[in-house]
C-alpha cells in the first residue's frame, strides 16, 4: 500500500497525517509507549520518511499504514 504523506504534526494527544488526497488520520500518543513518556518538544522531533514517521532520539517509529489499520 503506498501512500503519500504530505504533512505530518504533533500536538499533546495525537500524531497525525495527511495524505496527498486530503485523508487526515490520527493516532493517540497515549498508545506508544515511548511517545507518552517524551516531553512535548521531543514529540515535534521526527523525521517523515519514505513509509513512516521516526523519532531519531526516542527510537520510535510508526508506519502510515498504522494510521489506517483501524
Amino acid at each position: 500500500m503506498k501512500i503519500d504523506v504530505v504533512k505530518a504534526w504533533v500536538d499533546d494527544e495525537k500524531v497525525y497525517i495527511q495524505t496527498k488526497q486530503g485523508q487526515v488520520r490520527s493516532l493517540d500518543i497515549a498508545s506508544f509507549r515511548l511517545l507518552k513518556k517524551a516531553t512535548p518538544a521531543q514529540r515535534q522531533m521526527f523525521e517523515v520518511g519514505k513509509y513512516g514517521l521516526h523519532w531519531p532520539e526516542l527510537d520510535e517509529d510508526l508506519s502510515f499504514e498504522g494510521f489506517f489499520s483501524n
